[in-house]
């Protein structure tokens, strides 16, 4: 490890409670879509890492892809275009250069025979509105055919729903979205551990250049939802035992799902006097509320950065030496916030 302020080693050894973001620092990091779910079809999905070779198979038989539901290709063009990863062979080895949960998604489509570099040239993409934390999804902008631009878009799947109109059955008929039968899917999914994707597409006149994600909201269609595998490390495990024993009280801080995270929690052994909690949970409580959360509380789901940082402060104020660990972005301010922050490093 670099220790940046050496007193920093003597602060670790008096850390009452650690705060720790899930993807990447809990879990590997290395994910796969193993599931695939359209409006009236289920399909799994083989494969490892982010090697473009795998089987498709629905109600146990094997699925040729090109040959499925329409709606299967769709979703697919839709991750691969609403994604700025790339993936790449080394030394015999698939790897993603970018956010690898996008690069699970390019290995999707290569599961499926898209060729990415060709598509991406078919559909040039004019604008795009980011992933933010706080919105929650990400949306692409493309030059298409037919003097029409296409809109793809993915995010959290109560956000893409919300944001949908209309879904499409496998037999083509587009009908009115199904909100919650379309949540309880994703909740299915994210029960199982899995990260869990909604994808929607719309169509905007080719006069469009810039994308506004107003001009989106409530006008897209939905497309479906991946499930993605993250497995958690395997050193994580021996590591909590290691702070119970010590008397260190773990919490996970997670932006996923409240399933995925509850899901991951319990394999990973992290226990909690209280049920799990969601920042849209924390907003409704009064400050005194917040504290006895902050104390009771073990696994955070749907945070924001703000989120970290208010948990973190709650719990100092308590009297407490607070630890922090991630690697991401949305992890700086509460590591900056905290009386020790990790970084995580690469791997």
């Amino acid at each position: 490890a670099i220790v940046r302020r050496l007193p920093a080693v003597e602060t670790l050894g008096e850390v009452n409670v650690i705060c720790t973001d899930k993807t990447g620092t809990l879990t590997r990091s290395e994910m796969t879509v193993r599931q695939v779910e359209l409006s009236d079809v289920s399909i799994s999905v083989a494969g490892v890492g982010y090697e473009p070779v795998g089987e498709f198979r629905s109600d146990e038989r094997a699925l040729d892809p090109q040959e499925a539901s329409g709606m299967l290709g769709q979703l697919l063009e839709c991750g691969l275009h609403c994604n700025d990863a790339d993936l790449y062979r080394k030394d015999g080895q698939w790897a993603v250069s970018g956010d690898p949960m996008e690069g699970a998604l390019l290995a999707l489509a290569g599961k499926a025979g898209l060729e990415i570099a060709s598509c991406r040239a078919s559909l040039p993409r004019l604008d795009l509105v980011p992933f933010e934390s706080g919105a929650r999804f990400m949306a692409t902008l493309h030059r298409g055919q037919d003097d029409q631009c296409v809109v793809f878009a993915k995010g959290a799947p109560e956000q893409i729903v919300s944001m949908s109109a209309t879904e499409r059955r496998s037999d083509g008929a587009a009908v009115a979205i199904d909100a919650a039968r379309w949540i309880a899917k994703a909740d299915a999914l994210a029960s199982t551990g899995r990260r869990v994707l909604a994808l929607a597409t719309a169509s905007l006149p080719a006069s469009v250049a810039q994308l506004d994600a107003e001009e989106v909201d409530g006008s897209l269609e939905l497309l479906g939802l991946v499930g993605i595998a993250d497995p958690p490390r395997p050193e994580v495990g021996p590591a909590l035992q290691r702070c119970h024993t010590a008397g260190i009280g773990v919490k996970m801080i997670t932006g996923d799902h409240a399933g995925t995270a509850a899901s991951v929690a319990a394999e990973l052994g992290i226990e909690s006097s209280a049920a799990g909690l969601s920042g849209s949970d924390l907003d409704a409580l009064s400050a005194d509320a917040f504290d006895q959360a902050a104390a009771d509380v073990a696994v955070f789901s749907r945070t924001n950065p703000e989120h970290k940082l208010k948990l973190v402060t709650s719990l100092q104020q308590q009297g407490l030496v607070v630890a922090m660990t991630g690697d991401g972005v949305n992890d700086a301010p509460a590591l900056k916030r905290a009386d020790i922050g990790i970084a995580m490093g690469v791997k």
